[in-house]
């Protein structure tokens, strides 16, 4: 789902982000941040998601704010345990202090699967992991959703990062490693890999509201998960989270409606029959500047289109929004000058429900 350049956050590149973070964020640490209110929970989410790496520009959630927008997320392509480095380090601490004195909400989101059943555990009992196309037991990407002791140690993992991880709306996203293939044991081959996440999903959300009631899990629609899940139902909890990075960008998604289309908006709608759209949530990539070629800017920004797309969503349901923002760093600024787009991205949000 994400970018190539950002999907390992080598231990250079943590160090790297953690220096440089530092530098961008001492210089806007709050005093006294622990009295600041807490953000609105309630309100529809508009959201901006990125990695430790891209944070070099000073007080990003101080930014984010003045831009209209009330959640912060931290994410990383492949481990939560790398993120949860992060979160621990200084910089990490300064940014969530930044969150709660500008208001904004925090998430976490991370490709998790990898560690919520250790590939450690491979040698002791393949069983527990997925079978390839070839029908041969991997440690690579995912498990098997027919184990109940890997849904089992899944859900003792969520529960143990649910717990690490300072999130301040009650919503977890533990996505599919790399949003790849499930298992093609006997036994999962009859589901399709939308359900197998969703089997998944179903189990962690039981686990989690056993300490935190009001816990929602996140089904992640993105690559091998985006078609529409066809025999198992979301438990009270799970949400949709639809994230068509495959899609054009040089026209309007109102325009990308064939059953055949890459992520198109028929995936959307087929989704909705599944899904509430009151929860649902949009994962877009409209400031994600490494999501278009050369990777580092300009933007291609459009935002005729940007509020075409919105209204092609709201008129869907959609309420809950966010967008990738890697990329928009101080060698961004440097490179192209202010992103003006920030504001009219988090301002257009702000204007939707008002």
């Amino acid at each position: 789902m994400q970018n190539p350049k950002l999907r390992t956050l080598t231990r250079r590149g943590f160090v790297g982000a953690a220096a440089a973070g530092l530098v961008a964020l001492s210089t806007g640490r709050p005093r006294g941040s622990s009295q600041a209110a807490p953000a609105d929970v309630a309100a529809p989410i508009r959201g901006v998601v990125m990695v430790p790496e891209t944070l070099t520009l000073e007080n990003w959630p101080g930014r984010a704010k003045q831009a209209g927008l009330n959640t912060f997320v931290l994410h990383h392509p492949e481990s939560p345990e790398a993120l949860l480095q992060y979160v621990r380090s200084d910089p990490g601490k300064v940014l969530l202090a930044q969150c709660t004195a500008a208001r904004i909400n925090v998430e976490f989101d991370f490709h998790a699967m990898r560690d919520l059943v250790p590939r450690e555990l491979f040698d002791k009992d393949p069983s527990l992991f997925r079978m390839d196309d070839q029908g041969r037991r991997t440690p690579v990407r995912n498990f098997c959703v027919h184990s109940a002791a890997a849904l089992q140690t899944a859900s003792e993992n969520a529960v143990k990062y649910a717990r690490a991880f300072p999130t301040t709306t009650g919503c977890f996203y533990y996505w599919s490693d790399a949003c790849a293939a499930w298992c093609r044991c006997p036994k999962c081959r009859d589901l399709s890999d939308s359900d197998q996440l969703l089997v998944v999903e179903n189990a962690l959300v039981a686990a989690l509201r056993k300490a935190q009631p009001e816990a929602k899990v996140a089904h992640l629609a993105c690559h091998a998960s985006m078609p529409a899940p066809q025999q198992i139902k979301p438990a009270p909890g799970v949400f949709l989270q639809y994230a068509p990075v495959r899609r054009r960008y040089d026209i309007p998604y109102s325009e990308q409606t064939g059953r055949d289309e890459v992520d198109s908006l028929w995936f959307l709608e087929q989704n909705l029959k599944v899904f509430p759209a009151k929860t649902a949530q949009v994962l877009e990539y409209w400031i994600d500047v490494t999501r278009f070629p050369p990777g580092t800017g300009p933007l291609p920004w459009n935002r005729d289109r940007f509020l075409a797309d919105l209204k092609t969503y709201t008129s869907l349901g959609i309420r809950h929004f966010k967008s990738f923002a890697n990329g928009v760093d101080a060698g961004y600024v440097k490179r192209h000058g202010e992103p003006t787009f920030v504001p009219e991205f988090g301002r257009a949000l702000e204007k939707l429900f008002q």
